[in-house]
């Protein structure tokens, strides 16, 4: 191709106007810096979606079973996609110590089955899952708040109770997320049926699967088998509003960084429209001694892709080098932000889909921009390009 060798020539040779070869830097880098930013941008709130997901997994299980009849975890023996089962009861409860309260969640259950449903054991951080009747596992966030350790009391009130009752710290947890950490007590079954009034009443059954992925369509399958009179919820329909938050910052996100290679495109338009000035002899020539309208365009085309690709390619690299950079480096510690996040590092992660994602869409935006310019290069007339010559 003649056209792909003049448009390297265009590129490359050194420049009558010094302006256009800056602008063409200019536009490199514009690309350059939109690419690096939306990677960076993608892989952080893509590790962040993860992190969030394993935490939010982590203290819940990937299904919860509750129903208006009498429910126990046996009825889910047998069936293929349940890895384990295990009964709880949760309800609002409110914590006093001195002149200090708090509304809770109070959730009893099974010591022995739970940690086969949840990471709760993982998140342990001081004491046992269990210690006997009247005690409790609470999140580090409250017991900083009511300077609780192990082995110290506090009073609980709710319905079911006539006064406060009093529990013993058997443990404390660390979920890394605030939510839990500061508003979720553990204690066993009975003991919260006590506490909410609940007689021998069971609130559901948490569910682990052997896929937490396919937990919409294991969810289908439980509704089917247990019927109308029980409510099966996932573990994502229990986060949905925050997963949808998520979903639509990272859309947001994408849009706006996307503007700036957008920007960069524009540059593309305006560095081609000023070469096309600058070659009008060269153009005139080429189609006087034959070149067509289209290989005209074509050498446009090339060169403005050819910018487009430079840029994306440089964007591409750095922006991977950067995501591995603030992966790898506690930049969230070097700026005070572990209290609020739980970790030191950013969590990155960066999949080949994003990255072909980005990189597409900058040459293609890239190659949108070299239309106009190329098809007025291709429109001159070679009369009046060479009558002042």
């Amino acid at each position: 191709m003649w056209e792909f060798f003049v448009s390297m020539r265009y590129l490359f040779s050194k420049r009558k106007e010094r302006f256009i070869g800056l602008t063409s830097l200019i536009s490199v880098l514009g690309i350059a810096v939109g690419v690096a930013a939306l990677i960076v941008v993608i892989g952080v709130m893509s590790g962040f979606d993860d992190e969030l997901q394993k935490k939010i997994v982590g203290m819940n299980a990937h299904l919860v079973v509750v129903a208006d009849a009498p429910l126990q975890k046996s009825a889910f023996a047998g069936i293929p996609v349940v890895a384990a089962a295990a009964e709880f009861v949760n309800g609002q409860a409110m914590v006093t110590k001195e002149k200090d309260s708090t509304g809770v969640l109070l959730k009893g259950i099974d010591p022995a089955n739970e940690p086969r449903v949840t990471e709760i054991k993982e998140y342990l951080k001081a004491g046992a899952l269990a210690s006997g009747a009247d005690t409790a596992v609470i999140g580090s966030e409250l017991a900083k708040r009511f300077d609780l350790k192990l082995g110290e009391k506090f009073a609980i009130l709710a319905m079911g109770l006539k006064k406060p009752m009093e529990l013993s710290v058997c443990g404390i947890f660390t979920s890394g997320m605030y939510e839990y950490d500061a508003n979720l007590i553990f204690t066993d079954i009975p003991t919260a049926q006590k506490i909410l009034g609940f007689g021998g009443k069971i609130s559901g059954v948490s569910v682990r699967l052997k896929d937490p992925l396919k937990a919409e369509a294991a969810k289908g399958e439980l509704q089917r088998k247990l019927g109308y009179r029980y409510w099966v919820r996932s573990w994502m329909d229990l986060n949905s509003n925050l997963f949808a938050a998520l979903k639509l910052e990272k859309i947001v996100m994408f849009v706006i960084l996307a503007l700036i290679v957008l920007v960069a495109c524009f540059n593309i338009a305006s560095t081609l429209i000023m070469m096309v000035i600058e070659k009008t002899r060269d153009i005139g020539i080429l189609k006087a001694v034959g070149a067509a309208n289209v290989s005209i365009m074509r050498i446009f085309v090339v060169e403005g892709f050819l910018i487009g690709l430079f840029g994306a390619s440089i964007g591409g690299i750095a922006g991977i080098w950067l995501a591995w950079l603030v992966g790898r480096y506690p930049l969230v510690k070097m700026f005070g932000l572990q209290e609020i996040y739980y970790f030191d590092r950013l969590p990155v992660r960066l999949g080949v889909p994003d990255v072909m994602i980005v990189f597409g869409i900058a040459v293609m935006i890239s190659l949108a921009a070299t239309v106009y310019p190329a098809f007025k290069a291709a429109r001159l007339d070679p009369v009046e390009a060479l009558r002042h010559e």
